[in-house]
């Protein structure tokens, strides 16, 4: 039995053997994709320089917009507000922090001491930049912020891994049965963030502020950890 021949294509011969010419097909979209980026770039390094002379709340987007040599209607077309051009750096650091610790975590460790560890690593990312802390403060108070999704679901991803070191911790015996773990994990992480408003503002130094922020945390620990009879 013969196999049937394949369907030919229009306005073509069945029998001709030359190779048809491949046409490249290119996306009109691809250098406006290439143009957005660069364009953002420049805004970017245009905000990083007035915050840096300004500080955050100094700096306005017709001042950035001004500095990136483009007009104000220019700039809206890119962003919306100052906070969305720090946003996906933040999240790329937050990801990395995440990264450290479950790589140098010791489960060994008491809920206590894990949760410490990753206060530590959360305070070495903030520290970087103050205004990261600002964006993310914000976003808790201010829901309608057009960065607040992207920084509540940060939270609530650091949420959840505070909620499994205490589970954890509940497994080995060195929590309390009668705590909730969810409202727990939220307070541990609300608390521990809210400690860095004053550092945020400038008014306490790296140093207090880590301190500070493990404070907040052994108080914490006082009403999680089981107490011997």
């Amino acid at each position: 039995m013969s196999l049937p021949s394949p369907p030919s294509t229009p306005g073509s011969s069945p029998s001709s053997s030359s190779p048809r010419k491949r046409q490249r097909v290119t996306n009109p979209e691809d250098g406006r994709l290439v143009r957005g980026r660069r364009s953002r770039a420049i805004i970017l390094a245009a905000a990083r320089e007035l915050f840096s002379e300004k500080g955050f709340d100094g700096a306005t987007l017709r001042d950035i917009a001004k500095r990136a040599g483009m007009g104000v209607s220019s700039l809206y077309r890119h962003i919306q507000s100052k906070e969305e051009l720090l946003v996906g750096e933040l999240v790329a650091k937050q990801e990395q922090a995440w990264i450290n610790f479950r790589r140098e975590d010791q489960s060994g460790l008491s809920a206590r001491e894990r949760i410490s560890r990753w206060v530590a690593l959360q305070h070495e990312l903030l520290s970087l930049d103050p205004d990261f802390s600002r964006i993310a403060l914000r976003a808790s108070t201010h829901p309608q912020a057009r960065v607040a999704k992207e920084v509540l679901a940060l939270n609530d991803r650091s949420i959840g891994l505070i909620a499994e070191i205490l589970m954890k911790g509940r497994m080995s015996d060195g929590l309390s049965r009668e705590v909730d773990l969810m409202t727990a994990a939220q307070a541990v992480f609300y608390i521990t963030n809210s400690a860095r408003v004053p550092w945020a503002n400038g008014v306490v130094s790296d140093e207090a502020c880590l301190t500070n922020t493990l404070t907040a945390v052994d108080l914490l620990f006082q009403g999680l950890e089981v107490r011997d009879a």
